[in-house]
């Protein structure tokens, strides 16, 4: 249903409703307050950082009053002021909206959790406000009265893919009543300490999306937690809020005025509060004396479209403010995220940069040319003539090893397999203890403790050692492959050694496991003879320059596939980072200023103290319903007001609570904004 504009017809097809102020800044405000409606949206916190299920908590609140409150009052400022009643498990929330219109709308529970589904009360030519979702968008609706409504959501308000095991979604009911006035609207709210999550889940969304918190407590339990920690937010967010002390039985005054002195504490210094006594009448309801002053101040507000305005931006602000703040301190949690990641990937990187040194390291010193693979070499070349032919020099080493290539083609499988099985191990070493290690650092941080369970990433992934035998053979291939091109260029030598390829590419292996690019002199004392026969029978087919590059390549084709293989591993790990997604707060942070540079602008800060403007002030003239009128007043409200005005009483702006047991006035609190908001002071 599209805006209707400030002077149009009601919206349910009435007489035309008096036009509102022109609100300037809601229009300036509506698209800073999508973008980070937006940003809250994308915004990512997987990872489980110190404060992260809270930002997850003030992330989804501050997403939904955006979409329950703010968008919805921003696009609409002309909608009725939503009061919402709020307040303790039978606080007598439901009894107190009945005796304000004087009817039983809501159906006062006595198991608990006693209100179980919302009801909103508005007066018939505001329904059409009220039945599509501009306001309250996620919830369903109902209709009906207290006796007639159905139990569940009906199935025309249900979505067509809900499955037939998932609960129905909340639905708000709704109540017309003519004993409301126009442009407001009473929301029953489920308990905020229901014994039901959802229940109390429901109250907390109920309460954010209120343009006036009606607050409910009882003199015996006004000072429960929970009841003021919901409190403690809206004073936070600088919402419009008043109390209702129930069941006040005469000298409970102290719990009176202990509610005050916590109300100042917790900064709602200028809450209105009203004290009501003990006591039902023979309908169940309230006596008119009782919730007259109440019903006299919530019909002045809904009789004066300034006032009801001026209310709905002040909390309107108050919400824009918060969001803000909301979201600079989400954008920083998302931040601490991104910081998380980058510390548990560096973790990663740290663990297996190690495990790749250490295979280099492994195969460079010579520490594979020991045992099995040296009993292999040796039954490959011998120890004897073809040491001593070395000892007389490369011409005699060249015909020593053609006759030795061509007299005994002794198959090589055997040292390939003993080095293949060598490196492997080395291999597998490796990346088992950067396993070990990135798991320990993981386990130890609670952003990554979070990721590991049942992961298996203890260890290496099972189908490694399949993986590295592979790799070792097609690298045992890349070296073959060397000699096999360094031969075709020397075609003489290729045709001499047509027999010996195995063993040529045994030896480049070899001086591979022993040097990083051709034997030094340090390095033929760390590998022994084994390393420098090797070393001298390449040099003997294809010289010394050709053998060094030889050995660079083959070492180089080794560290790549070596490096393949344990990325992959480390992949592990860093792949459930990817999943996640953690992103920084740059964008929610732009958004969150730019709409603090529009609410800067646009909204205007408060009066001076004292700067009550004149027009304002007129509005106390407007409090009393003029004769004939038509005005309508909340049951108790004109008797309440007979009352206030007797001799002995003073006037209606003296702020003595009708339903406290003795009379007596309390201090008036906040008198500059309910003076300029309702023409006279606050009540108590």
């Amino acid at each position: 249903m599209a805006d209707l504009p400030q002077d149009a017809a009601d919206p349910a097809g009435g007489a035309p409703a008096p036009a509102p102020p022109a609100d300037d800044a809601g229009a300036a405000l509506l698209g800073p307050v999508e973008q980070v409606h937006l940003r809250l949206r994308e915004l990512a916190l997987p990872l489980e950082v110190p404060g992260a299920a809270q930002a997850r908590a003030v992330r989804e609140a501050a997403a939904r009053q955006v979409d329950d409150y703010l968008l919805p009052r921003l696009r609409s400022a002309a909608a009725p002021l939503l009061v919402v009643v709020g307040g303790s498990t039978g606080a007598g929330k439901s009894t107190l909206v009945n005796s304000l219109l004087g009817a039983t709308v809501t159906d006062p529970g006595v198991l608990r959790p006693t209100t179980r589904a919302p009801v909103l009360v508005h007066h018939p030519l505001d329904g059409a406000w009220f039945s599509g979702d501009r306001v309250l968008p996620g919830l369903a609706r109902v209709t009906g009265s207290a006796s007639t409504a159905p139990a569940a959501e009906p199935r025309e308000n249900r979505p067509t893919d809900r499955p037939t095991d998932r609960p129905p979604a909340p639905a708000v009911r709704l109540v017309p009543s003519e004993a409301l006035p126009r442009g407001m609207a009473l929301l029953d709210a489920p308990d905020v300490d229901s014994v039901e999550a959802a229940n109390r889940a429901l109250a907390a969304q109920l309460l954010a999306a209120a343009d006036l918190w009606l607050f409910v407590t009882t003199a015996a339990r006004y000072a429960d937690a929970v009841p003021w920690e919901l409190l403690h937010d809206a004073a936070a967010r600088h919402a419009v809020v008043a109390l209702v002390v129930d069941r006040v039985d005469p000298g409970a005054e102290a719990a009176v005025a202990d509610l005050r002195r916590m109300l100042d504490e917790h900064g709602l210094a200028g809450a209105p509060s009203f004290a009501l006594p003990e006591g039902l009448d023979a309908d169940g309801l309230l006596p008119e004396a009782a919730v007259g002053e109440l019903a006299a101040w919530l019909s002045d507000l809904g009789g004066d479209v300034g006032a009801r305005q001026e209310v709905a931006r002040a909390t309107r602000d108050g919400a824009v403010a918060e969001l803000v703040r909301r979201a600079l301190a989400l954008a920083d949690a998302a931040d601490a995220q991104v910081d998380a990641s980058a510390r548990l990937r560096e973790s990663v990187t740290r663990a297996y940069g190690e495990a790749g040194r250490q295979v280099a390291a492994a195969t460079s010193d010579g520490a594979l040319l020991r045992g099995e693979v040296l009993a292999r070499w040796q039954e490959l070349v011998g120890t004897g003539d073809l040491l001593r032919a070395v000892e007389r020099g490369v011409g005699r080493l060249r015909d020593a090893v053609t006759g030795f290539l061509r007299g005994r083609p002794a198959p090589v499988p055997p040292v390939e397999q003993a080095i293949a099985h060598g490196l492997a191990a080395v291999v597998l070493d490796a990346a088992d203890g950067a396993a070990e290690r990135t798991h320990a650092a993981w386990r130890g941080d609670p952003a990554g403790e979070a990721l590991l369970p049942d992961l298996g990433l203890s260890r290496s992934s099972a189908s490694l050692r399949a993986t590295v035998d592979a790799e070792v053979r097609a690298w045992q291939g890349d070296v073959l492959d060397l000699v096999r091109e360094q031969g075709e260029r020397r075609r003489g030598a290729a045709r001499a050694l047509s027999f010996g390829l195995n063993a040529l590419g045994v030896s480049l292996m070899v001086v591979v496991f022993a040097s990083t690019g051709g034997l030094t002199g340090v390095e033929v004392g760390i590998a022994g003879g084994t390393a420098l026969v090797a070393q001298r029978l390449l040099e003997a087919v294809f010289g010394d320059d050709a053998v060094r590059r030889l050995t660079v390549a083959a070492r180089e084709r080794l560290d790549t596939r070596v490096s393949q293989l344990l990325a992959a591993e480390a992949e592990r790990f860093t792949a459930q980072l990817d999943a996640l997604g953690a992103s920084s707060g740059d964008a929610l942070r732009a958004a969150a200023l730019a709409l603090q540079e529009a609410a800067r602008r646009h909204v205007p800060g408060p009066p001076a103290p004292g700067a009550d403007d004149d027009a304002a002030l007129t509005r106390g003239a407007r409090a009393a319903p003029a004769p004939g009128s038509g005005r309508v007043e909340l049951r108790g409200a004109a008797a309440w007001r007979a009352v206030a005005a007797s001799p002995g009483r003073g006037g209606v702006g003296d702020g003595a609570p009708t339903g406290h047991p003795d009379g007596a006035a309390a201090a008036p609190s906040r008198p500059g904004f309910w003076r300029r908001l309702l023409g006279r002071g606050g009540a108590g």
